[in-house]
């Protein structure tokens, strides 16, 4: 097992509450120096927050805990790619690694659909790491839609 597999398994934990809740199974840690510094899930239906996103609530707890908005040593866990919010918020966090999980076809911001962590036109890039157990972040995601589909109809 790889160092950000290791990681990753934390952010798929975060993701499961998320799926507890009956949220977008998605989650995330931020990692400082070896330790989770900031955790969070898909909170958006809970807090009726359209800014609730993993990725988000996971950097303000890092951000916290540093007491700096700057995570300059840190490296963001994601489930799955982050969409064009949390994509900038990590750009303007100044987090050093961003690794995700899933590619997300509808909304991602870090390689997908726009590459927002890596725009040279902004003051600050991400290094970017793709597809860390994509399947197991795939399949929580698949299992979530389809539980949705089956309510619906």
């Amino acid at each position: 097992m790889t160092l950000h597999e290791r990681w990753m398994i934390h952010a798929l934990s975060e993701a499961r509450r998320a799926f507890q809740s009956n949220e977008v199974p998605v989650g995330a840690v931020v990692v400082h120096r070896g330790i989770i510094i900031g955790r969070g899930y898909n909170q958006v239906e809970t807090l009726n927050d359209p800014t609730a996103h993993a990725e988000m609530i996971a950097l303000t707890a890092a951000a916290s805990h540093l007491h700096s908005k700057q995570l300059k040593e840190c490296t963001l866990y994601v489930t799955l790619e982050p969409c064009p919010m949390c994509a900038g918020a990590v750009v303007l966090s100044k987090i050093s690694t961003l690794v995700f999980g899933s590619y997300d076809a509808k909304m991602g911001a870090c390689g997908t659909l726009y590459s927002i962590v890596e725009d040279k036109r902004l003051n600050h890039r991400v290094h970017t790491i793709g597809g860390v157990l994509d399947n197991e972040s795939g399949n929580l995601l698949k299992q979530f839609f389809l539980k949705k589909r089956k309510v619906v109809t």
